[in-house]
């Protein structure tokens, strides 16, 4: 499939110039009914509240062993150097992403049709879905670097062109989370607020927000007002566990100065009752290794 010609009504305004109001959210957090998938009702019910559910268990010990042996024959692969997929630390030219990571690697791509993964998707989101956007991130010890705090919808908005939040993010751990070095962080509840930002979308934008984001970043009083509503939760547990969250959840992490690497396969599930219209808030869509426009819905991976 290709980009649609029309746009849907824009009800999440961002990139605006000067002083923006908070919006309340109008969609829904879980699309699906209860008996739908995997996910029992007190968690759906937690999910749905926190914007984020935690799977513990998700891969046993051999299975992160195979997939960090994945991790670490693509950053070995010296044909993905130079490769525009690939996206390295401004200063350290070390690898901090490779993205559609799962149309480079058969492991990763039968890992997300895997039902264990693709049915709590389709369960959240009420429908058929397929990938937007996949990657392995790398946070190594001593040196790796944090994101600052932003809502994903909001550039998958103002970017790329998602009508509306009825996407979901998994971040699957490869590497312990400790509440030391660099896990994700997020604000529970906030994925029910949408934060406009302020500032004009430059061309290209995408080359430098994925090594660090400018634009598109929330204000300091926006950010601590739902902090101070909302609180700061913070996603640990070990190899193999993963974390849901809702696309308009307010998240981030800090630097990690400590021994202990933290790496993830990185994928966001997208409806295809919700597939990318023109941007919202800027001159050109970014590329398709980010965001996709394949609609193709997933079909499951035959189990083994």
């Amino acid at each position: 499939m290709t980009l649609m010609s029309t746009r849907t009504p824009d009800r999440y305004p961002t990139r605006v110039p000067g002083a923006a109001r908070l919006i309340e959210r109008t969609d829904p957090t879980i699309w699906a009914q209860q008996d739908s998938g995997p996910i029992d009702q007190a968690t759906l019910a937690s999910h749905n509240a926190k914007g984020y559910s935690i799977d513990d268990g998700v891969l046993s010990k051999h299975e992160v062993q195979a997939y960090w042996d994945e991790l670490v024959r693509l950053t070995s692969d010296p044909g993905l150097r130079g490769d525009e997929r690939v996206v390295v630390e401004k200063q350290s030219q070390e690898i901090r992403s490779i993205f559609e990571v799962h149309r480079i690697s058969d492991l990763i791509a039968e890992l997300i049709r895997d039902p264990r993964i693709l049915d709590r998707a389709r369960q959240l989101l009420g429908s058929e879905v397929y990938v937007h956007q996949s990657r392995v991130n790398f946070m190594p010890g001593f040196k790796g670097k944090g994101f600052y705090w932003h809502s994903d919808f909001e550039t998958w908005h103002a970017e790329d062109g998602m009508p509306a939040p009825r996407a979901v993010s998994m971040s699957l751990a490869l590497t312990a989370n400790f509440a030391f070095n660099g896990g994700l962080m997020v604000m529970p509840g906030s994925h029910r607020t949408f934060v406009p930002c302020i500032g004009e979308t430059p061309a290209n934008h995408y080359q430098q927000s994925l090594k660090e984001q400018e634009i598109g970043v929330p204000s300091t009083q926006d950010i601590t007002t739902l902090a101070t509503t909302h609180g700061i939760d913070q996603f640990t547990g070990s190899a193999g566990s993963a974390i849901w969250f809702d696309a308009n959840i307010m998240h981030g992490s800090a630097n990690n100065i400590t021994p202990f690497p933290r790496s993830n396969i990185f994928v966001v599930f997208n409806s295809v009752d919700n597939v990318l219209e023109e941007p919202y808030a800027a001159p050109t869509p970014r590329p398709t290794f980010i965001a996709s426009r394949d609609f193709t819905p997933l079909s499951r991976a035959p189990r083994v």
